[in-house]
């Protein structure tokens, strides 16, 4: 890829000192009392490891917690990492108290000036695609050219990208397979703090962090600061199960702090809403929340306080949906979208193609007679259009019958007939 910016290869540096951290102090000794009350007598080596603040900076925070009579040394070493601390009477009361409050005791979150400034850096609007990469990215895949050139274009472009068609045509897959056009590695924070207010960003389920091996020689792990993980940019997908509500700050009233929306973690990397139209929420509320993120990249959220702050939207934006855009979305919004990708059938030479890569997958022998009945015999009569899902799924099924019957699983017409009459639940002879 031609001029794109330097991928993220590290961590953004550990502060050297309190101040450079950007946190309230209160709130760092807080997230100590309630590591401390949880694991009792504490070495200063295990809160490093736990709050992921450098040792300098956590020493300085327990002296002043210990002349606070909030903390106690219980035994010293021979140098201050062996140093063994606990909660006085007094300490644990207050560390009750945080508790009752904000039960988070993980990493010290990073300040929201700074998550912003490394969004920034690390941008997917930095990226650029070319028809080389597009083609490496989708290769062993057969799909429409003019489909893979709009689709190249729309990631270059920076604005959302609607895939529409048939039920069946490989859109979602065509999806997915996006974050391979976004090389590069990305710094998330553990959390950040907005207002006082702890956020956990990281989801283990969504960002994949990567061993410092596959990161690159550069990075200097003792200057790194561990608040941040480096991961691969993230692939968020979400179905019918959106809602408009789970686009806001999720607040446990239990644990005390926020759980950040799908879009949020998504940043840096790619947001996918997959069969648009079928989420509870109308597609037109939910279209309608992202006019102003896409127009701004930003995103208004609010605390249950009622303090409001802005985020970076620093996502690439697909809609995948089986509906036509305009029965969807009104014009101003469809301006916006930019990119209206339609996939459909699959031409006959191309579905070849692909039977023959689900029968090599499938250890399945292609024939070509057996290609043909599929397609003058099967599809033709009862008007099934040649999607890209059909292959893989009957070839599927006619494993599974073959299986059954201990027979070797061969593209003979009784076989496929059979497979298509169960999986478009039509009467049909049996074997």
């Amino acid at each position: 890829m031609d001029d794109v910016a330097p991928p993220v290869d590290r961590l953004p540096v550990a502060p050297r000192k309190l101040e450079e951290t950007g946190l309230d102090p209160i709130l760092i000794s807080e997230i100590i009392a309630k590591i401390v009350y949880h694991q009792g007598k504490t070495q200063l080596t295990q809160i490093v490891s736990k709050i992921k603040l450098p040792a300098p900076i956590v020493s300085q925070l327990l002296d002043e917690m210990v002349i606070d009579r909030m903390l106690e040394v219980v035994k010293r070493g021979v140098n201050d990492a062996e140093v063994i601390y606990q909660l006085t009477d007094g300490g644990k009361q207050r560390a009750e108290e945080y508790m009752s409050r904000c039960r988070y005791t993980g990493a010290a979150p990073v300040t929201l000036d700074d998550y912003r400034q490394q969004v920034q850096r690390q941008s997917v609007r930095n990226n650029r695609v070319t028809q080389q990469d597009i083609r490496h990215a989708y290769a062993g895949i057969t799909l429409n050219p003019e489909v893979m050139d709009c689709v190249g274009a729309a990631m270059n472009s920076g604005k959302p990208l609607f895939i529409y068609g048939p039920p069946g045509s490989g859109k979602t897959y065509i999806a997915e397979k996006l974050d391979r056009l976004m090389p590069g590695l990305v710094a998330i924070p553990h959390a950040i703090v907005v207002d006082g207010e702890i956020i956990q960003v990281f989801d283990p389920l969504l960002h994949l962090p990567v061993a410092p091996a596959e990161a690159g020689s550069s990075i200097e792990r003792r200057r790194d600061d561990e608040r941040w993980l480096l991961c691969r940019r993230p692939l968020v997908l979400t179905g019918g199960e959106l809602s408009i509500e789970m686009l806001d700050l999720r607040y446990d009233a239990r644990s005390g702090f926020y759980q950040a929306p799908p879009h949020f973690k998504a940043n840096n990397g790619i947001f996918i809403v997959d069969d648009l139209g079928r989420q509870q929420s109308p597609p037109e509320q939910l279209m309608n929340r992202w006019i102003v993120p896409m127009d701004r990249q930003y995103d208004h959220l609010a605390l249950h306080t009622g303090y409001k702050f802005t985020v970076p939207f620093d996502v690439t934006l697909v809609f995948s949906t089986n509906l036509a855009p305009e029965a969807l979305a009104d014009e101003a919004f469809l301006r916006r979208l930019g990119y209206k990708i339609y996939v459909g059938e699959m031409a006959e030479a191309d579905y070849r193609v692909l039977v023959q890569q689900v029968c090599q997958r499938r250890q399945v022998p292609f024939d070509e007679a057996g290609f043909r009945y599929l397609v003058d015999n099967l599809h033709r009569p009862s008007a099934r259009p040649l999607m890209a899902c059909y292959p893989n799924d009957l070839l599927g099924q006619l494993v599974d019958y073959s299986r059954y019957y201990a027979l070797d699983p061969l593209m003979q017409p009784d076989r496929l007939r059979q497979a298509w009459d169960t999986y478009f639940s039509t009467p049909g002879r049996r074997m």
